[in-house]
């Protein structure tokens, strides 16, 4: 059986060499037998090489086959450290950081993280929310006044979104928190959000913002903002605000800036962090494996991508 490990220098002697990493990675993904990517209904050959044979197919694989390893030349070894510094470091870490630390270029380290935080999405795409849940939004990017005059934007006060992103976020008290980014505040377009994460009968608490007719559906009620009342007795908002400044301060602090195509990423990012807030490292790090079934080629990652920075 596999070591237990809380701390870098234990992963360190718990992994010591690629066969142990392969090994622990077929054990979290096919705790219950071998099962082939390509048909799951198929029987399974084992080969050399830590390769199998489906014999439906005649296709070979492996663990990392269809994973966020696939085909990469990274050592498993240096991923399970990158997994683990990514985690760990309460505000994230950056891709120089990183390169220097396994020994890859910014290149590499910046494609690594962007595969990890792929697997953070299914957390924040099918996570259900229910009983008391606070909702807002807020609006990614930097301040107009603290740009360069050739860079200002005008008419971007206020709610205007012109020169920033907007993110939905809906959490659940004491529970988890999902987020969104948005084309809009539009009521319509919150709403649906809205409806496909909270259950219906809930007690839903917002600001002031135009949400449409949420009572047909919830319990709801608001402080207004506008006016200066941000609680009125278990009425408030403090919840999510306070993971806004989470997600802010990391990306102000270690990210610095975030294009729009990928902010999403770092949303998810955030939003694992804060979910998995309660448990210990081995289990958040056994986490990161059992979803690691998401593929994201570099092309995919690059296409299309915007010049332009929130």
């Amino acid at each position: 059986m596999f070591e237990e490990f809380n701390s870098l220098s234990e992963l360190m002697a718990a992994f010591p060499d690629e066969q142990t990493c392969i090994e622990y990675l077929e054990y979290k993904r096919w705790r219950n037998g071998v099962v082939s990517p390509y048909d799951a209904t198929s029987k399974v050959y084992k080969c050399k090489d830590n390769n199998y044979k489906c014999r439906n197919t005649g296709l070979y694989f492996n663990a990392k086959t269809g994973t966020l390893f696939h085909r990469s030349s990274v050592p498993l070894q240096k991923w399970y450290v990158a997994i683990w510094l990514f985690m760990t470091g309460r505000k994230g870490i950056s891709s120089i950081q990183l390169s220097k630390c396994i020994g890859v270029t910014q290149k590499t380290a910046w494609f690594m993280l962007q595969r990890i935080r792929k697997c953070f999405g299914e957390e924040n795409q099918k996570t259900k929310l229910k009983e008391t849940v606070e909702i807002d939004e807020t609006f990614v990017g930097g301040k107009n006044k603290n740009r360069h005059r050739d860079k200002k934007v005008a008419r971007c006060q206020g709610r205007s979104f012109k020169d920033k992103v907007p993110v939905f976020g809906m959490l659940q008290r004491g529970g988890r928190v999902v987020a969104k980014v948005v084309e809009n505040t539009k009521a319509k377009t919150l709403r649906k959000e809205i409806l496909k994460t909270i259950e219906k009968g809930s007690t839903i608490y917002s600001d002031e913002w135009n949400y449409g007719n949420l009572s047909r559906w919830y319990q709801h009620a608001y402080v207004y903002h506008c006016y200066g009342v941000y609680a009125r007795g278990n009425v408030y908002t403090n919840s999510i605000e306070g993971f806004w400044s989470i997600l802010k301060r990391g990306i102000i602090g270690v990210y610095h800036r975030v294009s729009k195509k990928h902010l999403q990423k770092y949303v998810d990012e955030f939003v694992f962090r804060y979910n998995t807030r309660k448990l210990s490292l081995q289990n958040v790090f056994d986490y990161v494996l059992s979803n690691s079934h998401h593929r994201l080629t570099y092309k995919d990652l690059t296409y299309a991508y915007e010049k332009t920075k929130v």
